[in-house]
């Protein structure tokens, strides 16, 4: 007798997931019987799934409306969320958009609803201005990397959103660190926390390399030139920073890429694209690759900087 899968568990399986961690179970659970959750957990936990997954149960299948927004508060991470959706094969249509992206896309994918709407809040909020769709139907908001999208400049854009949908009867937050403080305008008075920013990661061993000049570069070529043919990032504090390593690598032989908010959104995606699918082993980043990026292939992670936030370390 072949036995009857839940939806979970017919996603998981498409996914190669054996089983759920304790964050996601707990986020399943708490996001089906409340309406107000903040999700903290650190990078790479699972949080996408963790949200997208307990929608199976909300969305109506039979409504060819805008349900979910997802706002997050980059493109690359508009666009990882918006593969996660699609991976899962929930059977609902899911677009994204964001800057950079063309108008005639976004009206093109917009002509036919999709159930889920991911974008980054300049977008979402010029096409709220523009009432390009409708929000009548909209009943859950999930705010993604929050405190992030703070952090670059998004506050009057979410300000916005929150004023256009009033009428939203969910909300979830993730972010990966601690330090913020809910701002009125989010609505979020009596909020269900979800807290795992204190698990540590059993498999993380942090090493320090000790450079006998001032100049650190010799002595990153040495430690990459160590590490060998493996994925790894290189994060610096500043882009004037990321042209000289990357220019040094490059002289020695070293191919690599970089990635920083300053690049056109074209040239963002081609070096992600290439440090995953292996043309370089070494992409050299700011910050802006450090919050909510998923790249499983990482084997290693060298601050070249140390960073401004501890949260940014880890």
């Amino acid at each position: 007798m072949t036995s009857i899968k839940s939806p979970e568990r017919v996603i998981l399986d498409k996914l190669d997931i054996a089983e759920l961690n304790p964050m996601q179970k707990e986020a399943l659970d708490s996001i089906a019987k409340h309406s107000q959750i903040v999700l903290r957990s650190p990078t790479g936990t699972g949080k996408t799934l963790a949200f997208l997954l307990p929608l199976l149960s909300i969305l109506d299948k039979d409504l060819h409306e805008v349900q979910v927004l997802i706002l997050a508060p980059s493109r690359e991470l508009a666009i990882q969320i918006e593969q996660v959706t699609r991976n899962m094969g929930s059977g609902y249509k899911t677009n994204a958009v964001y800057g950079g992206r063309a108008g005639a896309k976004d009206k093109e994918d917009l002509k036919h609803r999709p159930a889920i709407l991911i974008g980054t809040p300049g977008r979402i909020a010029d096409h709220l201005r523009r009432q390009t769709f409708s929000t009548a139907f909209l009943k859950t908001l999930i705010l993604d990397e929050f405190d992030k999208c703070l952090e670059v400049g998004f506050e009057e854009e979410m300000r916005e959103i929150l004023h256009f949908l009033p009428k939203v009867e969910r909300k979830i937050l993730t972010s990966a660190t601690q330090e913020f403080e809910l701002p009125s305008f989010v609505g979020m008075s009596n909020a269900v926390e979800i807290d795992y920013l204190d698990q540590k990661n059993a498999s993380l061993e942090i090493k320090t390399v000790l450079s006998p000049d001032k100049d650190k570069l010799p002595t990153l070529f040495k430690l990459l030139c160590n590490i060998g043919n493996e994925p790894t990032i290189v994060f610096c504090n500043f882009k004037e920073t990321i042209d000289r390593v990357s220019d040094y690598l490059t002289e020695q032989g070293m191919a690599n890429g970089t990635f920083y908010g300053g690049l056109e959104q074209h040239d963002r995606e081609r070096a992600l694209i290439k440090f995953r699918n292996g043309t370089y082993q070494i992409l050299i980043a700011t910050d802006l690759a450090a919050r909510g990026l998923d790249v499983p292939e990482i084997k290693h992670i060298v601050h070249y900087h140390l960073p401004l936030k501890v949260e940014e370390f880890t």
